[in-house]
Parts: C-alpha cells; sequence; structure tokens
C-alpha cells in the first residue's frame, strides 16, 4: 500500500507540472462571438453602446474603456440580453483609438477576458498587446484545491457513507474519513480564493485580497462550495451519530456530494440542463459510493470477517452502472463528435482518464469474480491478494481524479464547435453608406457572406450592383472577387466563398447605385482557423 501511495504521489506530481507547463493561459469556456463595434472598426461617429455577444450567457467582471488620452475609465451601466452585453459609454468620446477592457464570467463559472480595439474617425495608436497568460502559481492552485475536493469528496464523504451501505465502519477507516472531511474545512476556503483570483485575473500576490475572496463566492462555483461544505458537516455528523439518525446523515451527505458537483462546471452550461446536471449527480454519488468504499474494504479485510465484503460484490454494481451511463450521456454531450477526442486538449484529458478507468474496472472485475469467491471460501493467501488490488484500485482512483481536474483548462468541444460556428462581423459606417457584415461560419474553409446596406437615413439602400473582393496583403493572397447577389430578406449574399487560411482579411466593397455613382468602401474581419 505505501509503495503504492509513493508511486501516486510521483506521478501526481508530475501531472500538476504538466498542468502548470502546459496551460499558458486559463482557458475559459465561453468566448467572445461578435462585437459592435467589431475589433478594429473605424466609424465615423462615436457609438453611444458598445455590444459583446458570447457563445453563452455572462455577467461582466470589470469593464473599462481606455480613450486615446491612456487613462482608464470603468464602464458600470449595461445591460444584458440573453448571451448579449450592451455597453452604454460615455457621452462625447473623442476622435481615436479606444480599447475597451473586458472581463466576464461564464455561466458555468469560468471567467473570460478580453480587449476590443475600435477607432472613432481614424485609428491615431497601435493596437496594445493584451497579456492573457495566467499566473502559473494560481494555475496550480486551481488544479490543486479540485483535486483536494474530489479527495475530500470521493473518498472522505463516500467513506462515510459507505457505513451504512457495506457494514459499519473500522477504527482506522472511521479516522481516515474523518481526516479526509476535517482537511475539506481548509480545502474549501482556498478553493474559493482559487476561484476568485482566476474570476479576477489577479495574481497569487493578491490572495489576502478581500475584492478576490468575494469574486470566489459569488461565482457559481460558491454554490459548489457551500453544498461541499454541507456535504462534509453532514459525513461528519453521520461518524458521530448511530442508528437511524446516521443513516440519514450519510445518505445526505452522498446526496451533497452529486449536488456540490452539479452546481458549477461544464454540465451547468450545457443543454439540456435537466439532463446534465441530473447526469453529474448520480456520477458524483457513484464515484463516491464505489471510491469511498475501498480504503474500509480494505481495512475490514484484515478481520475474518466477510460479510462486508459479500455486500460491496452485491451492491456495487449497481453504483457502477451508473457511473458508467450517466459518463456515456456526459460524454456525448460535451464531445459530440468522435474527431473531438484525438483533435482536443478536452479529448485527450478525457482518453487519459479513460485509460485510468479501463485498469480499474480490469481490477474490479478481478476482484469480483476471481478473489472474492476465493475469500469467501477461506482463501487466505487471495485474501492477501485481494487487499494488494484494492490498494491499486484506490491509487487508480486518485490518478483518475487527479487527470479529471485538468478539466479545469480545457474547454468542451461543444463549446469549441459553438464558437467555431459563429459569425465573423464588421460594421463599416461612412457618411454616405452603412453595411452590416458576416461571415459565416468565421472560420478557415467555404463560408457565405451577407451584406445589409443601409443608407445615411437608415433606410435599405437601393444598390443595382454590389461586388466584394476578400485578400490578405500579409499572407500575400491576392483578391479573390465574387459578385454578390439580393437575397429576398433584403441583404446581399456571395455564396461559398473558399477561405484558405486564418487571420486578418481585408474585404472590399464596390456598390453600384447609378450609372454615375459608385461607392468604394473596406473594413477587415478576423477568421479563426
Amino acid at each position: 500500500m505505501i509503495r503504492r501511495l509513493r508511486l501516486f504521489i510521483i506521478l501526481l506530481v508530475s501531472s500538476g507540472a504538466v498542468v502548470v507547463a502546459a496551460a499558458g493561459q486559463a482557458a475559459a469556456h465561453a468566448a467572445l462571438t461578435a462585437a459592435t463595434p467589431a475589433d478594429g472598426a473605424i466609424v465615423a461617429m462615436a457609438p453611444s453602446v458598445l455590444t459583446l455577444s458570447f457563445s453563452e450567457p455572462v455577467s461582466p467582471l470589470l469593464l473599462k474603456l481606455i480613450p486615446p488620452t491612456g487613462k482608464p475609465q470603468t464602464l458600470d451601466r449595461y445591460e444584458l440580453r440573453d448571451r448579449s452585453l450592451a455597453i452604454k459609454v460615455p457621452i462625447g468620446l473623442s476622435n481615436g483609438t479606444h480599447v475597451l477592457s473586458w472581463r466576464v464570467v461564464s455561466e458555468d463559472g469560468h471567467p473570460v477576458g478580453g480587449a476590443l480595439v475600435f477607432s472613432i474617425g481614424a485609428a491615431n495608436i497601435r493596437a496594445p498587446d493584451i497579456d492573457v497568460h495566467a499566473d502559473r502559481a494560481v494555475l496550480f492552485l486551481l488544479w490543486a484545491t479540485k483535486l483536494g475536493l474530489y479527495l475530500v469528496l470521493f473518498l472522505g464523504v463516500g467513506g462515510a457513507a459507505s457505513a451504512v451501505w457495506i457494514a459499519p465502519l473500522p477504527v482506522a477507516a472511521r479516522l481516515f474519513s474523518a481526516g479526509l472531511m476535517g482537511m475539506g474545512l481548509g480545502v474549501l476556503p482556498l478553493a474559493v480564493a482559487a476561484q476568485g483570483l482566476d474570476v479576477l485575473g489577479a495574481t497569487a500576490a493578491s490572495f489576502f485580497d478581500t475584492a478576490v475572496w468575494k469574486a470566489g463566492a459569488s461565482s457559481a462555483f460558491g454554490v459548489t462550495v457551500m453544498m461541499a461544505g454541507f456535504s462534509i458537516a453532514t459525513g461528519l455528523a453521520s461518524i458521530a451519530t448511530q442508528g437511524i439518525a446516521r443513516i440519514g446523515l450519510a445518505w445526505s451527505a452522498l446526496a451533497g456530494v452529486g449536488l456540490a458537483l452539479a452546481a458549477s462546471g461544464h454540465a451547468s452550461a450545457a443543454t439540456p440542463q435537466f439532463l446534465m446536471r441530473s447526469a453529474v449527480f448520480i456520477h458524483g454519488v457513484g464515484i463516491a459510493a464505489w471510491t469511498g468504499a475501498l480504503f474500509p474494504l480494505w481495512v475490514a479485510l484484515r478481520s475474518r470477517n466477510n460479510a462486508a465484503l459479500l455486500r460491496f460484490s452485491r451492491r456495487i454494481p449497481l453504483f457502477v452502472g451508473g457511473i458508467l451511463l450517466s459518463g456515456l450521456a456526459l460524454t456525448v454531450v460535451q464531445v459530440e463528435r468522435i474527431s473531438a477526442i484525438t483533435n482536443t486538449e478536452y479529448g485527450c484529458v478525457l482518453v487519459l482518464k479513460l485509460l485510468w478507468v479501463a485498469v480499474l474496472l480490469g481490477a474490479a472485475v478481478c476482484n469480483r469474480y476471481m478473489l472474492t469467491v476465493k475469500v469467501v471460501g477461506g482463501d487466505i493467501p487471495a485474501k492477501a491478494r485481494l487487499r494488494r488490488v484494492i490498494a491499486t484500485e484506490i491509487v487508480l482512483g486518485l490518478l483518475i481524479f487527479g487527470t479529471a481536474a485538468m478539466w479545469r483548462f480545457t474547454p468542451p468541444p461543444r463549446v469549441l464547435a459553438q464558437i467555431s460556428a459563429q459569425p465573423a462581423s464588421a460594421h463599416i459606417h461612412t457618411p454616405k453608406a452603412m453595411v452590416d457584415i458576416r461571415l459565416t461560419p468565421g472560420r478557415v474553409g467555404l463560408a457565405s457572406l451577407s451584406l445589409k446596406l443601409l443608407d445615411r437615413s437608415f433606410e435599405a439602400l437601393r444598390a443595382r450592383e454590389v461586388t466584394v473582393t476578400l485578400s490578405n496583403p500579409v499572407a500575400g493572397i491576392e483578391g479573390i472577387e465574387r459578385p454578390a447577389y439580393q437575397a429576398g430578406d433584403g441583404t446581399w449574399r456571395v455564396d461559398e466563398v473558399l477561405v484558405p487560411m486564418p487571420g486578418r482579411w481585408n474585404i472590399e466593397f464596390e456598390i453600384l447605385i447609378s450609372d454615375f455613382e459608385m461607392l468604394r468602401l473596406s473594413t477587415t474581419v478576423e477568421v479563426k482557423p
């Protein structure tokens, strides 16, 4: 057992080092999909409202407007409209380049930030380089507290709950579970602080700032911490009580594990939410019941009484079945397509986790169908082998928890797909005409371009012909010229234009108004990989 724990510690520290080294930036799970004005746009008049659209509903944390003078101004007047954030700006913005620095938190509790650069009249400064890299100490703290939360809930609370569905806890198992749950009283505040640091984009030096703790507690993760605290408290109480009270407290603690995990995270923003939250609840309860029972069972096998082993063997398939079915549902919704398993970071973490799970299930099958029968029959060497396999299962469980904690930094493929399908948009505003442009999808490959033309009175601009030219001078790609046609909804469209590579593309328009008048306008859009 000690040798296996030493091996786990080595692997665990290695995993933590990988997290800190690889996670150069904390990946959030909502993303900016459109903005008005568009990033890099030059508008003729000062806008009264700045609009940011996201792939998921968000709540603003920090909004600052940096004018050409360089003196930041906090923006606190805004309106949330589903997935859009309409921000009111001060009247009388001066000409020149302005930067909107924004930071929001998504519905699943993960923060995201960035900057929008636009110019009034003409650009007069270079767009700033935005540092989106998170403090590596904060990244490690996020991962470590997530792992600590899993240990407390699965092994601590799960171990306490095993007393009511397997057998009363041996003294060593009772102390082990109580010790882990006691550790949770320290892990939870650290987890709140780590979340607050991430939410505000702060460094570890701001750990003791009141704003950091307030931000962590008020996020969706704050509900998870509250439910985890309830689960720990009832778990500790179940160890200290007897009879019917113990049964009620133990099952309440186990349910609290599922509720804590379902309150925030990937599944909290996935649809259908009732199904996803229910799947997370079942998954969490099943994992806590299974892995929490392993150490008490390992201790119980020191005695000659095999009653605990028989009860565990008969009842564990129900929990394992729930884990597998709920895990399948979560995987299907989050991954969406098989190719995402190999070409996304989320998929790589999933593959590693499934490898550990496959080994764990193999060990469990060996226990149930090969060793348990021999142990019940009085085979002493088989009991020693069974205890060694259970110790291996505990180590495998710890490795699974450490791997799953890495998902904190990897947006699920369903989110990446939503972002990829979003159009790239831009807006041109001149004294003679306005054009709203949407390139769908806003990524490399075949796309369609739609244009809405308005005159200076905001009425539909009557044009005879529209020609669109796309070019990327930086990449050495000359103009790709396409004629647009007028669609039935009043827009002009270009179908199936091939955008061969990502980057900032120039779009030029020739709008023939009459035999004697032609407008030439241009803008840029950012095309994603």
